[in-house]
């Protein structure tokens, strides 16, 4: 009961925070590229519980949510700068470079703070650390690979489907 109910909560608060973000943006495409950073996270959280050998529990389950917004909070930084660029009149292409640049030491700095405040729950030491170490290595497994969406793949992204969009106005236009 308590797997299906943070499975169900993890999938409601992305829902969540879609429509959060769709309000704040006003807009439909942008949310979406800025959550595009999740499946990375979400396969960072799976690999590193894998690699060291931890099961799936309450405490991971809590973690991958904390690590959902983190990356999350990420990915916004990085699409927020980039559409602040564009209004600037850059291209798409020239405004995700710029983003990626920009925003990259956040992004690192972020990520690296939560992770550092991770490890030593992750490795579990004291009295009962082992309970918890599932949390610490779930929030650290998801952010290694969700920062490196959200410096690489979220601009990638980003350019792609804001040039197109350029693209089809410009047609639309003509």
């Amino acid at each position: 009961a308590s797997f299906a109910g943070l499975l169900s909560g993890l999938a409601f608060s992305i829902v969540l925070v879609y429509r959060l973000i769709v309000v704040n943006f006003q807009s439909w495409v942008d949310p979406l590229i800025i959550l595009m950073a999740l499946p990375a996270a979400l396969a960072g959280i799976v690999w590193f519980l894998f690699m060291t050998h931890t099961t799936i529990s309450v405490p991971a389950l809590t973690g991958a949510i904390m690590c959902m917004g983190v990356a999350t909070a990420n990915s916004i930084l990085m699409v927020s700068f980039a559409r602040e660029q564009m209004d600037e009149g850059k291209s798409p292409a020239d405004a995700a470079v710029e983003a990626g640049f920009v925003r990259m030491r956040p992004v690192i700095m972020t990520a690296l703070v939560m992770v550092i405040g991770m490890l030593p729950m992750a490795i579990g030491l004291g009295e009962g650390g082992e309970q918890n170490a599932p949390l610490g290595r779930a929030v650290i497994g998801g952010l290694l690979f969700a920062t490196f969406a959200t410096l690489f793949f979220v601009p990638c992204v980003f350019s792609m489907i804001h040039g197109y969009l350029e693209r089809r106005k410009a047609h639309g236009a003509k």
